[in-house]
This record gives structure tokens, C-alpha cells and sequence, in this order.
């Protein structure tokens, strides 16, 4: 099984919504310390140019190899969509993106292979589901939708009612009639609107959410000894945000689960 590795798993999203998938890797990996980044002064990346969210991504990923992270997870659609070429050809660290875990499960379950992807205007743009759900399975039928009102409803709390179902009519209304019978939530935040999604498309769609996949395929990782795991009961999260940390303690309990009372503050600008 390899050696033990008592360095922390590293984690960045462009803000809060990758706490969904430091939820997921929590849940199954209890014993792993965490590092979180959220780049909160610089949100959002999904309506960046793909340049800039390359750059973005080198330097938060620049500051998790200063806390000495074993492996990095791109929590972020937008920075997995574009980003994980030149993060894996400067980091010596195993690096995973949350696009390919998420379409790998997509092309498991989907019976029809129509497939359906939502979010943000820059991961849809990148054609990077479509691409990975193509390579996972040639022949798929794949619809995707940007759904750029899904992030601020889901940080507003605005999970449940008109107001989201109608948003979600509207987005979802394409692919309803194409006969999907799988849907990717491509986006960090979207985990959070999944009842009204499930509502909307009805019981015979299944969703795949890419936080869940994220996990599994870390936990392989660790399994397969690539990184060793940390000793039992380590665990333990330290939360870094580059702006607004007075938010986290109430964005984490819907996002995470868990309510982290002080999230660091630091500026990584230039570096």
C-alpha cells in the first residue's frame, strides 16, 4: 500500500461553490488533512478569458505548494476546463480537475447516451464536457446549457420555490424534450439546486454530481498508493479566502455542511 503521507490534500475554487466538493472529499476521506483556497476577490472565473484563468489557477495552485500539499484538486469547473494542462506541467503533485471524474460517471450511467451538461458560461464555452463525455463514449448525443442565474441563486439561498423552478424551466426545457436521460451538474454550486433540478426533469433523469466523482476518483488515488493516505484521525481543514471572510461562516454551512467559523484572509495577487 505504499508509505504513509501525513501532507494535506489541496483544494481551490474560484469561491465557495468548491466547498461542494470539499464536502464530497471530507465524506470519504475523514482521516485526510485539507487545505481549502477559495479565491474569493478574484470570483468569477466563468466569464474569464481562458488566459486568465490559467493564470489565476497557477497562483492559487503556487500558494497550495507552499502549505505543502501531496496532491491538488481543481474544485472549480471553469479552472478544470482550461487550467489543468499547464497545472499539471508545473506542479510535481498528482492534480485532479472535477470535468473528467464527472463525465466518466455521466457516461456510466446514461442508458440512452443522451447526455445532458449545465454551467457556466465559460466551462461550456471550453467544450470540455463535450469533449470528455465524446472520448468516455463515442457517440453520445450531448446538450449542454450555460445557466449563469444558478451561481448567485445558490449563493442568495434561493434553492427552493418559483423563482429557482421557473430558472430552471427555462434552462432545462431544451434537453426535457431532447429525452435526456442523464444530466451533469457542471458547476460547484449547482449541487445545491438538485431538488428543484430532480423536480424538473422528472424521476427517469438521473444526476451526476461531479463532487461525488471528484472523491471517488481521489480516493482511487490513494488506494493505488500514487499518494499515501494520512494515519487515522489526522483529518483536520484550514479554509483560506483571498476577500470577504466574514462570509464563510454562513456560505460554508449551506456549501459544506459544516460551519467554519475563521477563514484565513490572504493576498496572493502577483505571486
Amino acid at each position: 500500500m505504499g508509505h504513509a503521507d501525513p501532507r494535506p490534500i489541496g483544494v481551490f475554487d474560484s469561491g465557495v461553490g468548491g466547498l461542494t466538493v470539499l464536502r464530497a472529499l471530507r465524506a470519504r476521506l475523514p482521516d485526510e488533512p485539507m487545505v481549502y483556497l477559495g479565491d474569493t476577490a478574484r470570483v468569477p472565473y466563468g466569464t474569464k478569458s481562458a488566459e486568465v484563468v490559467t493564470r489565476y489557477s497557477l497562483r492559487n495552485a503556487a500558494f497550495l505548494s507552499g502549505q505543502d500539499v501531496k496532491l491538488l484538486v481543481v474544485a472549480c469547473n471553469t479552472a478544470s476546463s482550461v487550467a489543468l494542462p499547464a497545472l499539471r506541467a508545473t506542479l510535481g503533485i498528482p492534480v485532479v480537475g472535477v470535468i473528467e471524474p464527472g463525465a466518466r460517471a455521466a457516461a456510466r450511467v446514461s442508458r440512452s447516451g443522451n447526455v445532458g451538461v449545465v454551467g457556466t458560461p465559460g466551462t461550456i464555452a471550453s467544450g470540455a464536457y463535450q469533449r470528455a463525455l465524446a472520448a468516455e463514449r463515442p457517440g453520445a448525443r450531448i446538450l449542454v446549457q450555460a445557466c449563469p442565474l444558478f451561481v448567485p441563486l445558490a449563493e442568495e439561498g434561493w434553492v427552493q420555490g418559483d423563482v429557482p423552478r421557473l430558472v430552471a424551466r427555462a434552462y432545462l426545457a431544451p434537453m426535457r424534450q431532447a429525452g435526456i436521460d442523464t444530466l451533469v451538474l457542471g458547476c460547484t454550486h449547482y449541487p445545491l439546486l438538485r431538488a428543484v433540478l430532480a423536480e424538473e426533469l422528472g424521476p427517469d433523469v438521473t444526476l451526476v454530481d461531479s463532487a461525488d466523482a471528484t472523491a471517488d476518483e481521489v480516493e482511487e488515488l490513494l488506494s493505488r498508493g500514487v499518494v499515501g493516505r494520512a494515519s487515522a484521525g489526522a483529518g483536520g481543514l484550514r479554509v483560506f479566502v483571498t476577500d470577504l471572510p466574514e462570509r464563510i461562516p454562513e456560505l460554508s454551512a449551506r456549501f459544506l455542511g459544516e460551519r467554519v467559523e475563521r477563514a484565513e484572509h490572504v493576498d496572493i495577487q502577483g505571486s
